[in-house]
């Protein structure tokens, strides 16, 4: 909104001997009120007497209203002192408001208007927002991902309008400017549709109620110069909606339909129609499968239901629209849709759904790059945290590097900042305590730090390191010097979880739990668990993984970059003085010394966690070097490291197990490392423990069994076979064919099979063409009196021509049927064809169809589904592949 007048705020420094203080002010602009009143109450609280006038007073001393500064950037300000006045202007309604509050925090600080002022500033990204998610940590009865209707029994808080303005005015003292909140299909509780009145999955009652408490908010947000931006998922529908049709309220399979289509616009046109100044942000991928949906979607149903709102209010001003770079091809989606819609913003994970690194590069930084240079505003948006939960995490230094990359790396320009932790329990912090922190109030230090950098990042270090001292010192009553002493130990223990994932995860997505530990199966054979493509190359320095570094180990050959061995020594020194520093600072604290030791006991867990990392690895190095060696004492060697590594996790139980509900919010099936989460179980430590000792002792046990073996070897366990289990096909196919070496599954020539592991010689596979399933993909109906399976062979390769497996990080439904696990790696081999991994699809009774993407892929038949699975490592590679060593630990 744009203002032809900007308010000049004067203040008389040589007051009357009662300190009387006029201000003369425009009332035409919600955010200068907010600020003058926020003013007002600071100069009364330091006994100015205060008044307001919309009039030149009579006296000597007054204030102005003049026209806007054409000088100054978007959002900026001037505060300037003459004749013993105080001046106030802004390029716009905000950049008068943030320096209204510029003054006013300095009159907080020092207890007095300052005598002398000369102050210009602006922001260098233009939006600085952060994310609320309406979600839950666990699925609703009878829906999927991201369906949670706006209601009070979902969303208690959502309804509490004293918390709405705490966290508000979080945002304005930080100087952020824009609000997204995360659904997967909010317009079913916002807006209701003459077409499809059946649509709404909320009551009347409720419907007032969201739509006063969106009103509500939208308007506060606005005072403070704040826009509210909301999220979406494509394509979800309504429980409703889906039920009156028959048809599911998500299915990334389906083709786009005329009537989902029709339902979809109007609803954006409906909630564009009645709340206009509300941003969309439209997530394309997840839930939709083809690029070119993408683009029809964005460009056929979005983009005219906005325009079709716009056209019911006679309005011609676009609201932005934000889209989301996962899962899409967005430069594609981009150029098809700024020909129609110019309003058009970009957003990109920056690190994935974790904090790595503030050297980003490879494929993930040049979609950022080509997104920024489209022209229009790119952001980058911090992402979930999955390796930083449930910690906290405070290091500036990290922080403004990170910014400082944003711009110079990707050339984004705003920043989109996900909660720390307990994006899917907010508004809490996980901590145990009672009454629950608030996540706003525990993690202050990360909206302060990424917002001061988002507002300018290139400050310099050493006041930086000032700054932070003074504010560490501030909130917990110690001296400077104690204040750094914080600041070090946010810093140290600030690297430990970035370094750690970046070099050993199996992904930067909430699929991983880092700080709940990582298996050394996960270890020594990440790429059984499916290791997310570009997540090595994009997400840290040029640097080895651990597999790798054992090999060249072996080899004598020279290593590249950041190494393992050089990351767990980092992180083992960074805990070391992270607690020496939080140690030192203990006995000055003087205020809020409850939040201190939490502080300080978080800080114990990072060098907990670092010391049984450290300690994994190095048995898992001595394990690989076994897998080339075939010395048992590599083994022997090993098992010292691995019993020490259990000794210091034990110590992160006992530093959490009183301290913490939960290491993860999100406690759902989508969670498989270094567990599955399904039910809301393993998220914590205390659970994971019992697996890492069973861990232990089987490694223990294989070492026993080596040794008394005749010959250093010992015969690897054979899975018992699977029996067939009977279902009605109800589609057409190409017949079957038994799982035999030497059976030919494709027409083509070279597709025989040659090696298939036990579990799979009772099966029958179905039968398809190359042809055809690269072309239009692979779907199987079927009906079944009971519980089954259905085995489906995945090709463990990138080749575009071979379907890829389920992957979370971009279907977050991708393990409804719990086909997200690799249940048998490495299970059969064919000639001239890669290997295969085997995955299960669990059907309760009924009639299904299973829809499955472009690309080769394997359907092997049909089993029980309570048939006992052994997830295990078959063993059937190439003759130039080393065979895994992760059997070792089973």
């Amino acid at each position: 909104m744009k203002y032809l007048s900007l308010l000049l705020v004067v203040f008389t420094l040589s007051c009357s001997s009662k300190n009387e203080i006029t201000i003369v002010s425009d009332q035409e602009s919600p955010r200068i009120n907010f600020g003058i009143q926020k003013l007002t109450d600071a100069l009364n609280a330091e006994d100015y007497e205060v008044s307001i006038s919309a009039e030149k007073p009579d006296q000597e001393n007054f204030i102005l209203i003049a026209e806007e500064s054409d000088s100054l950037e978007k959002e900026g300000f001037e505060i300037k002192t003459a004749d013993k006045n105080i001046t106030i202007s802004g390029a716009d309604a905000s950049g008068t408001l943030y320096g209204i509050l510029e003054l006013t925090d300095q009159i907080e600080k020092t207890g007095t208007i300052p005598e002398s002022l000369n102050i210009t500033d602006s922001p260098e990204m233009v939006l600085r927002g952060t994310c609320i998610g309406l979600q839950k940590t666990t699925y609703l009865e009878g829906r999927g991902v991201y369906e949670y209707p706006y209601t009070p029994e979902n969303f208690p808080w959502f309804y509490d309008k004293e918390l709405w303005i705490e966290y508000l005015d979080m945002m304005v003292d930080n100087r952020l400017n824009s609000l997204y909140l995360w659904n997967g299909h909010p317009f079913a509780s916002l807006v209701k549709l003459d077409d499809y009145p059946f649509a709404v999955e909320v009551s009347d009652e409720d419907f007032k109620k969201n739509e006063e408490i969106f009103r509500f908010v939208t308007e506060e947000a606005d005072k403070r110069g704040i826009w509210v931006i909301q999220m979406f998922y494509n394509i979800i529908v309504s429980k409703p909606f889906a039920e009156h049709y028959g048809i599911e309220t998500q299915d990334r399979s389906r083709p786009i339909t005329p009537v989902i289509a029709d339902y979809t616009r109007k609803s954006i046109a409906a909630f564009v129609e009645k709340y206009p100044n509300v941003g969309l942000l439209v997530a394309l991928g997840e839930a939709m499968n083809t690029i070119d949906d993408d683009v029809a979607w964005f460009t056929k149903t979005i983009i005219p239901g906005v325009q079709d709102g716009l056209q019911a209010i006679g309005s011609t001003e676009e609201p932005p629209i934000i889209l989301r770079a996962h899962d899409t091809d967005a430069p594609l989606v981009m150029e098809k849709a700024l020909p129609l819609y110019k309003n058009l913003y970009t957003t990109h994970k920056y690190n994935g759904e974790s904090l790595t690194t503030y050297q980003p590069r490879g494929p993930w930084s040049e979609i950022h790059k080509k997104l920024s240079s489209l022209g229009s505003t790119h952001i980058s948006n911090v992402h979930i945290l999955a390796n930083l939960e449930p910690f906290r995490y405070g290091s500036p230094d990290f922080i403004q590097k990170s910014v400082q990359a944003m711009h110079d790396v990707h050339g984004a320009n705003a920043l989109h900042l996900y909660p720390q932790t307990s994006y899917w329990d907010w508004p809490y912090a996980p901590d145990k305590t009672a009454p629950r922190l608030l996540e706003m109030d525990r993690d202050w230090i990360w909206y302060k730090a990424w917002s001061r950098y988002a507002w300018e990042s290139n400050r310099d270090r050493k006041d930086e390191i000032d700054f932070w001292s003074t504010q560490l010192a501030d909130k917990y009553g110690t001296d400077q010097e104690s204040g750094s002493h914080i600041l070090k130990a946010y810093e140290e223990a600030g690297e430990i979880a970035p370094k750690t994932l970046r070099r050993f995860g199996i992904t930067e997505g909430n699929r991983q739990t880092l700080l709940l530990g990582m298996f050394e199966s996960q270890l020594v054979n990440p790429y059984k668990w499916r290791v997310y493509p570009g997540f090595y190359e994009s997400c840290g320095p040029v640097g080895e993984i651990l597999i790798d570094y054992a090999k060249k180990e072996w080899e004598n050959q020279p290593h590249v970059g950041e190494t393992p061995v050089q990351i767990i020594d980092e992180i083992v020194a960074h805990g070391k003085k992270a607690v020496e520093a939080i140690d030192k600072a203990q006995s000055a604290v003087s205020e809020d010394q409850e939040e201190f030791k939490r502080l300080q006991n978080d800080v114990y867990c990072y060098n907990a966690f670092a010391n049984f990392f450290s300690e994994k690895v190095k048995a898992a190095l001595l394990v690989l070097r076994y897998s080339y060696s075939n010395e048992i004492s590599d083994l022997d060697n090993a098992l010292p490291h691995l019993e020490q590594s259990l000794a210091y996790y034990e110590k992160l139980v006992d530093l959490t197990k009183d301290s913490y509900l939960y290491a993860n919010s999100m406690q759902t099936a989508q969670r498989r490392i270094p567990i599955g989460g399904d039910d809301g179980n393993n998220k914590t430590w205390q659970e994971l423990l019992p697996h890492y000792e069973r861990e232990l002792a089987n490694f223990k046990r294989n070492i026993e069994r080596l040794k008394a073996s005749k010959n250093g070897k010992i015969d690897r366990v054979e899975g018992k076979p699977w029996q067939p289990a009977e279902v009605e096909l109800l589609s057409d196919n190409q017949g079957s064919y038994n799982l035999n070496s030497g059976t030919q599954i494709y027409s083509t020539e070279g597709a025989v099979l040659e090696k298939i592991a036990p579990e799979l010689r009772q099966l029958k596979g179905l039968k398809f063409k190359a042809s055809s399933q690269n072309t239009q993909g692979t779907k199987i109906q079927f009906k079944n009196d009971r519980p089954v399976k259905l085995v489906v062979g995945y090709f463990n390769t990138d080749q575009k021509r071979f379907l890829f497996p389920p992957s979370l990080e971009t279907n977050a439904a991708g393990n409804i049927h719990g086909e997200a696990e690799v249940i048998l790696a490495n299970a059969i081999t064919l000639k001239d064809l890669p290997r295969v991994n085997i995955h299960t699809y669990l059907y309760e009774p009924g009639e299904h169809t299973l829809s499955l993407g472009k690309g080769r892929v394997l359907l092997l038949g049909f089993i029980d589904a309570n048939e006992a699975e052994t997830s295990r490592d078959v063993g059937y590679v190439g003759k130039d592949d080393k065979e895994a060593v992760d059997w070792l630990f089973y």
